[in-house]
């Protein structure tokens, strides 16, 4: 007769064998777990080692590119620009580097450059677009008309252009010297701008910005920049716009004016003027306006070459 202790004892028989059957089940699997961990972390640490190399390999590659173009880049640009002169417009996130190794290509190209106008943080603040507005009207020289449109940047250009620029038909300055500086001093006083003291009107002007702007009303930022450059080009012989890596992006001030096809005809625009071979592109693109021809030159997607003569894409 079975009793009940045997029925007790047979039960925990049963459990205990599943037990023994669950550790020794899962202590199997936790080792081919592991196992098949283990190889996977080393073939990840493998291709990890692997892509650096390749990151490392064409770091290297870009220096040595960037070091060739550095030292070529007076001899693509020399007697470009001979008995030309240039006038530098910079953003203020424009990079000094990246401006003084402008100078210094615009020198080897022959070039003099007659002075540096700094636009402020504020010159692009829609808070003080109506401020902008308000002194850019007040302070415009006889004879210049402003153009019809209503925005700051352009209203900006109209005043700022005549007085940076001489004029294509005659070669001499549009405003007297007295109501430049009065300009000049109004839209200082206002935080605006800032001028060099030697600043004078120049035949070609390069407006030097950097990539894409962030933050909020970042597309209206860029828009400002991008529309001042494309006036400040009617006003003379030409205009490049110059932006750093990101420039040509939606809300890089490049890229406003490439999706602008009536500025386009007439504003050149580099988007790698943050490099060497950009800021050699740069001169070349002067040049370029100088016959009256424009092109969008860099190496972002919108752009139709590298460099003026370089095959169209």
């Amino acid at each position: 007769m079975i009793s009940l202790r045997y029925h007790i004892v047979s039960i925990a028989a049963v459990f205990l064998a599943l037990a023994v059957g669950v550790v020794l089940g899962s202590t199997t699997l936790s080792r081919t777990l592991l196992s098949g961990l283990n190889t996977e972390n080393n073939d990840l640490g493998g291709e990890v080692s692997r892509l650096e190399e390749q990151r490392n390999a064409l770091g290297a590659r870009l220096d040595d590119a960037d070091s060739f173009a550095a030292t070529v880049g007076p001899l693509a640009v020399r007697g470009a620009l001979d008995q030309r002169t240039v006038v530098i417009v910079t953003t203020a996130d424009a990079r000094p580097g990246d401006r003084d190794s402008l100078k210094g290509l615009l020198t080897a190209a022959g070039a003099a450059v007659t002075g540096e106008l700094q636009l402020t943080d504020a010159f692009a603040d829609q808070a003080r677009a109506d401020e902008l507005t308000d002194i850019v009207t007040r302070l415009l020289p006889a004879g210049v008309q402003l153009p019809t449109a209503t925005d700051p940047g352009t209203l900006a250009g109209g005043l700022l252009g005549p007085l940076l620029l001489i004029s294509k038909a005659t070669n001499q300055p549009q405003v007297s010297a007295p109501e430049s500086a009065a300009a000049l001093a109004g839209l200082t006083d206002g935080g605006f701008v800032k001028a060099s003291p030697d600043l004078r009107p120049a035949q070609l002007a390069v407006v030097l910005t950097g990539g894409k702007v962030s933050g909020d009303g970042a597309g209206d930022r860029a828009a400002t920049v991008a529309r001042f450059a494309t006036q400040v080009d009617r006003s003379g012989a030409g205009a490049v716009l110059a932006g750093a890596a990101g420039s040509a992006e939606g809300t890089g001030a490049v890229g406003v004016v490439r999706a602008d096809t009536a500025a386009t005809t007439i504003l050149s625009t580099v988007d790698n003027a943050d490099t060497p071979a950009g800021r050699a592109v740069v001169v070349l693109a002067l040049a370029e306006q100088l016959a009256e021809k424009a092109g969008r030159y860099g190496t972002g997607g919108n752009a139709q070459a590298a460099a003026p003569g370089a095959p169209v894409e």
